[in-house]
């Protein structure tokens, strides 16, 4: 039976997924992760509009903020998972240089601190500065990975799709 059926090879099929809109997947990967990390600025912006801050600024109601905080962080999450997936399943932890060390060590992070912030924003028994370190927190680490992937793909390898 097993000559009948071509191995898995999820390396080629992750490619083939990620080339039919970029030149690489490592180039997907460097975009979605720039994708992520706006809206994350737009999740910083409107969580302070959230928290009264940036009302000159931003000159919506906190409603209006709310909303657009969910969204943004339902979509960074959704461009994070190809790159988790391709992180986690094909290239794994890896410590080659000081860059991919970094990367590898808060990318072990990165999902547990979102849990944490979204625990916070249903568990409403926390002290009130909790929920913006939380939110701070996942920027810092969601920031980290973006300069020592994607910052180093547009600086060191290709800026282009």
């Amino acid at each position: 039976m097993s000559g009948l059926v071509a191995p898995l090879d999820v390396a080629s099929a992750y490619a083939d997924v990620m080339e039919t809109v970029f030149t690489s997947a490592i180039a997907g990967k460097a975009w979605l992760a720039t994708l992520a990390i706006l809206l994350a600025l737009v999740q910083i912006c409107t969580g302070a509009r959230i928290f009264g801050k940036l009302a000159g600024v931003l000159p919506f109601d906190g409603g209006t903020a709310a909303s657009i905080h969910r969204w943004s962080g339902r979509l960074a999450v959704l461009a994070t998972l190809p790159i988790v997936f391709h992180c986690v399943t094909i290239l794994g932890f890896q410590t080659t240089d000081a860059r991919v060390a970094i990367h590898s060590i808060v990318g072990s992070f990165v999902y547990g601190v979102l849990a944490s912030k979204l625990l916070l924003v249903r568990v409403h028994s926390f002290p009130g500065w909790a929920l913006p370190v939380a939110g701070g927190t996942l920027f810092a680490t969601l920031a980290v990975m973006w300069v020592t992937s994607s910052w180093w793909y547009f600086t060191e390898v290709r800026f282009g799709f």
